[in-house]
């Protein structure tokens, strides 16, 4: 029997950290050639680490579900741990399961569903500021909106100046990642040095606006108080059985409220806003697709009179091209456009003569993925009907994965599809949206895939959209 080749195709440098260099310069790109020049599976190492690629939907079942106990997050969610501290995305292990444990009952289907007049009714009250005629930046009005639908549902905080100081400071926090993402950023974040000082006074304003909504909830669920309905109200309310049975009271600190709200607020804010950018851009620059969906929210969201009406969760079986103008969008711009898993031991790759050496970071991206022309016939070109049944039906099912997979799923994902399909039908039921002309609309890979300038378009009111709903 052939000896297996422990070493995978990839580039080569005698320069240090020259092949890292390109990779941070042009993420999206390098992954892009990582894929067209070597294949499924591509290798490097750099600045005495290790590096893998895996290109195809076996693979990434492999390692997200089939063997997923002998992979941990990498280097990117470890570095996240900066800001977000030991919360469901980054942690690892016995803590992880029973943190996922505790928060699954804030994530079913019928809690979800309560959230959905929220999701409406915000987006109705946020498009109706909208005159016809205006500029706006459809990203940063994305932003806004779901950062309030997130204040809300999370925290049941309508307040203003509590919305706007948690933006702000997401926001600082998201622009000066990029330091914490280098060669000993772990390091580089504590140094007196502007991008850092700046990181640190956004993750100390977080702190300090989620620990006081923490301390008014727990003093609220001690007095008795009603449960307001906020995923916030459900975790202080968590127990871990086990723990409870052991004698222990089972619940989370205050420091493990913490985590876990700032996780599930930067990652159902962050993520849902550009999707839902992504997707308007998408859509002004098809106009059928424009007609399309624009003929079935007229068809769903109105009275028997025509009236235009809110949208609401019972509207969701119906608004089926709606989710598939989404779901290609999160096929070509996905908002987690690549996830890294470290080896805990030395991976044979299934179907190859590849070993892969423990402690390496393996990538899967999704943007790769989601571009692979022997699942995705003409990939560049946006096709809503990609998504039809019959069509999903003959493709692999991890060349689509935009939340992840297996137990590390994301446990927002069906909140995410109710918020960016409810979203999506208001706003198109009362709107046309056109891109400014000559405006650059560039994906810009950091924590998630925004667009770097912006997306500036003009408001146009649709004929017979001068309605209250």
């Amino acid at each position: 029997m052939a000896r297996p080749i422990s070493v995978p195709p990839g580039p080569r440098s005698l320069i240090p950290g020259r092949i890292l260099a390109r990779f941070g310069r042009d993420r999206l790109g390098f992954a892009e050639e990582m894929a067209r020049r070597y294949g499924d599976v591509a290798y490097f190492r750099d600045l005495r680490a290790r590096f893998a690629f895996l290109s195809h939907p076996d693979l990434v079942r492999d390692v997200l579900v089939t063997q997923a106990r002998h992979f941990h997050k990498g280097i990117g969610l470890q570095r996240a741990k900066l800001l977000l501290g030991d919360g469901l995305l980054t942690s690892e292990g016995a803590h992880h399961l029973r943190q996922r444990r505790m928060m699954q009952p804030a994530f079913h289907r019928d809690r979800i569903a309560a959230y959905a007049s929220v999701m409406s009714e915000y987006a109705r009250r946020h498009i109706a500021r909208w005159q016809p005629g205006d500029t706006i930046d459809v990203s940063a009005e994305m932003s806004a909106l779901t950062l309030a639908v997130a204040g809300k549902t999370l925290f049941d905080a309508d307040v203003a100046g509590d919305t706007k100081a948690i933006g702000d400071a997401l926001a600082e926090a998201i622009a000066s990642f990029e330091l914490a993402l280098l060669p000993w950023g772990e390091h580089l974040v504590k140094l007196p040095i502007p991008a850092a000082r700046r990181f640190r006074h956004a993750r100390a304003t977080l702190d300090r606006v989620i620990y006081r909504l923490i301390a008014d909830r727990r003093a609220e669920v001690a007095a008795g108080a009603r449960d307001r309905g906020d995923l916030l109200t459900m975790l202080v309310r968590a127990r871990d059985d086990v723990e409870a049975t052991a004698g222990d009271a089972g619940g989370m600190t205050d420091l493990q409220l913490r985590d876990e709200a700032l996780t599930i607020l930067l990652a159902g804010h962050e993520t849902t806003a550009n999707a839902l950018a992504w997707s308007i851009y998408f859509i002004s620059q098809h106009p059928e697709v424009e007609r399309r969906l624009h003929a079935e929210v007229d068809a769903v969201l109105s009275t028997d009179d025509g009236a235009p009406r809110p949208a609401a969760i019972g509207d969701l079986a119906r608004l089926t091209y709606s989710r598939m103008v989404v779901s290609e969008s999160m096929r070509l711009r996905p908002p987690a456009f690549i996830l890294g898993r470290r080896a805990l031991a030395p991976y044979a790759v299934p179907g190859t003569p590849y070993v892969i050496p423990a402690g390496a970071t393996i990538f899967l991206s999704q943007h790769v993925l989601h571009r692979d022309a022997r699942f995705w016939p003409d990939p560049e070109r946006f096709d809503p009907d990609r998504w039809r049944p019959e069509v999903q039906a003959d493709r692999p099912k991890f060349a689509y994965f935009p939340f992840g997979a297996g137990t590390r799923i994301c446990i927002g994902e069906q909140f995410a599809w109710m918020e960016l399909t409810l979203v999506l039908a208001t706003i198109a039921r009362r709107w046309r949206l056109r891109l400014v002309p000559g405006h650059p609309v560039v994906p810009q890979p950091v924590i998630t895939l925004r667009a770097k300038y912006g997306v500036k378009m003009v408001v146009e009111e649709r004929s017979g959209g001068n309605h209250k709903a």
